[in-house]
């Protein structure tokens, strides 16, 4: 369904056995000193369905590895859960958790209390990787724990972190063409950023850890998207989302942070593919009339004009509009003759094409 209202329970961070060195938990949930048990999550619930009326409604579990606390706890978190789910008020139950924090006991209880998302986050399936990240898992550990979610009938989840220490382009693409082979049926890309107060953080003031650049990190997020979406697999979110805490000059000292990361993402994509169709053709001193369906212009365009200024860099264009239309072809004429056409679809093969790559 298009429209979800997600009821966001915070989890403490007691469920994870380590701290990997991008993570300050409490930043990221922006939630400190909070003690979860069922009570809270039943006040959390009561909260937000006063405002819900006729929209598909799930609870999440978020901000630690929720199948890592203490069984007991877990346990009188998801009975609230299921409580109301089998009202009818909530329609699916989510949590994030660790691929080591996976096994047959713990998805028994999961399916006992209607559970039907589990996120993993395997970040990167470079043994290389996760060890300089102190993620405390292995490949392998990713590799059994989604198997066996897709098992057990879950929806599984892959979050995975580009840019992350040790890592490289190649190896980031190969942890998603790996993460593929595993089927998810979603998926968040979180390129990598230093928060304050964690040990990646005294690695880039000491010089040993260098973040991706903004640049770099759209790029490699619109390769990765690629090939997601031609395997079918949705992509739920592409960068850290923008919260009171988690803001460039507050608790993100470096790293490739922007409010409107996918945006940046889904605009590099379709100015990819205007290059390439334009590509050749005598287009100096022209206009230039691009149509397409309103929901897509803004990425077209780009933000502040980001990709008509390059496009009439690259060709000569003298002026470029838009033309609405309810098609899902997107045009490019001069004086009504058109000069080439895409389907929104092609935007995806046609990044791979300008990299070089076949597609898998």
């Amino acid at each position: 369904m298009d429209k979800i209202k997600i009821i966001p329970i915070f989890v403490p961070h007691v469920g994870c056995p380590n701290d990997c060195v991008f993570c300050n938990q409490r930043k990221i949930t922006g939630k400190t000193n909070i003690e979860v048990r069922g009570e809270y999550v039943q006040s959390i619930v009561e909260k937000y369905i006063k405002t819900i009326e006729n929209t598909y409604t799930e609870i999440a579990f978020f901000g630690g590895s929720f199948t890592a606390i203490d069984l007991e706890l877990q346990t009188e978190l998801l009975k609230v859960a299921k409580y109301y789910k089998d009202l009818g008020i909530v329609h699916s139950i989510r949590c994030s958790t660790r691929p080591d924090a996976i096994n047959d006991e713990i998805l028994q209880l999961q399916k006992h209390y209607g559970m039907d998302i589990i996120e993993l986050g395997i970040q990167s399936l470079d043994d290389e990787v996760l060890k300089l990240s102190n993620r405390g898992h292995t490949r392998e550990d990713s590799l059994y724990a989604s198997a066996l979610i897709k098992k057990y009938g879950f929806v599984l989840g892959h979050q995975i972190m580009p840019g992350l220490p040790g890592s490289t382009r190649d190896k980031d693409i190969q942890t998603c063409i790996d993460s593929i082979a595993l089927k998810p049926d979603i998926v968040r890309i979180y390129p990598t950023l230093i928060i304050k107060d964690t040990e990646l953080c005294y690695m880039y003031e000491k010089g040993i850890y260098k973040p991706l650049t903004l640049m770099e990190a759209v790029d490699r997020s619109a390769y990765i998207y690629s090939l997601y979406r031609l395997n079918n697999i949705k992509v739920i979110r592409i960068g850290l989302q923008n919260s009171d805490t988690i803001n460039e000059g507050e608790d993100v000292v470096a790293g490739p942070f922007h409010p409107a990361f996918r945006q940046l993402v889904e605009e590099k994509l379709y100015l990819n593919t205007l290059i390439y169709k334009l590509k050749g053709m005598e287009l100096r001193n022209k206009n230039i009339v691009i149509t397409a369906k309103d929901n897509l212009i803004s990425y077209i365009s780009g933000q502040k004009k980001a990709n008509i200024i390059k496009l009439k860099e690259i060709f000569g264009i003298k002026q470029i509009v838009f033309k609405n239309t309810k098609k899902d072809i997107i045009e490019i004429s001069h004086q009504n003759k058109v000069l080439c056409s895409f389907e929104q679809n092609e935007i995806f093969q046609n990044y791979l094409k300008m990299q070089g790559d076949l597609c898998i």
